[in-house]
């Protein structure tokens, strides 16, 4: 019997169409078997087709699916109309107020953040990478979401699957990049590095923009390799391409 999707959601953002989906559950096969929703993991074109409208039908069936070309920028989009795949523009963050509008970003270690003002009927969502979130995709995607109406005190945040801290090891030049009050993010390694908490460090950006509520999943990308895609995983076993999961959310209708 075929596995099904798994669509894993936040209490923080119970009564609002969403979903944090790993790679259980589609058609894709070989290194990026499962539920492979990245047009760069050298798939087949249909399967990641078929992969995305299993993704569509799990969360919100009959919703128009919009995704972003995403770079690791800062950058937010408003989006008031689906668009064509070929149309996408490159950024990192979706805002819309639109019902019918499947918001949908894709992650493989970065940290996927899903964002509803219940209230006022505004979602959004955002790739956050440490880069995207150390130049400002947080803070921009709350602004885009502000601009159509919502209230950072209302909004509600959860950070779903990405690389934990135990698995996620950088160099000394990379902690150069954060300032001096970025130690809490950072744990001793072996020598010459450390290990870097892109949950934490993402939570404290949600945190400094004023968010309500913030749920931490907790899951990590690169210790389940039967549930999550993981670019770092598949880099050290020199599988030669990776796998992206995708999350999504929209207004209720």
């Amino acid at each position: 019997m075929a596995e099904g999707v798994e669509v894993i959601r936040a209490a923080v953002l119970d009564g609002v169409p969403h979903g944090f989906l790993g790679r259980r559950g589609g058609v894709s096969t070989g290194v990026v078997a499962g539920l492979n929703a990245g047009l760069g993991a050298q798939d087949d074109d249909a399967a990641v087709a078929e992969n995305r409208r299993l993704a569509v039908s799990a969360v919100m069936p009959g919703s128009h699916l919009v995704t972003p070309y995403q770079v690791h920028s800062p950058d937010a989009v408003i989006v008031r109309e689906a668009w064509a795949l070929a149309d996408r523009p490159r950024a990192d963050a979706l805002v819309t107020d639109r019902p019918g509008v499947l918001l949908g970003i894709v992650t493989a270690d970065c940290a996927p953040v899903l964002l509803a003002d219940k209230e006022a009927g505004i979602v959004g969502a955002a790739h956050a990478g440490w880069r995207g979130a150390h130049d400002g995709v947080i803070a921009s995607t709350i602004a885009a979401m502000e601009e159509l109406g919502a209230e950072p005190a209302r909004i509600c945040a959860a950070i779903g699957p990405c690389i934990a801290q135990v698995s996620y090891e950088v160099d000394t030049g990379f902690r150069d990049h954060f300032g001096p009050d970025a130690d809490r993010f950072f744990s001793p390694g072996r020598p010459g590095h450390c290990q870097f908490d892109l949950e934490a460090y993402v939570a404290s950006r949600l945190a400094e923009s004023g968010i309500g509520s913030i749920e931490r999943l907790g899951l990590d990308t690169y210790a389940d390799d039967t549930r999550f895609f993981s670019y770092r995983r598949s880099s050290h076993l020199g599988e030669g391409t990776y796998g992206r999961q995708i999350s999504l959310i929209a207004i209720p209708q």
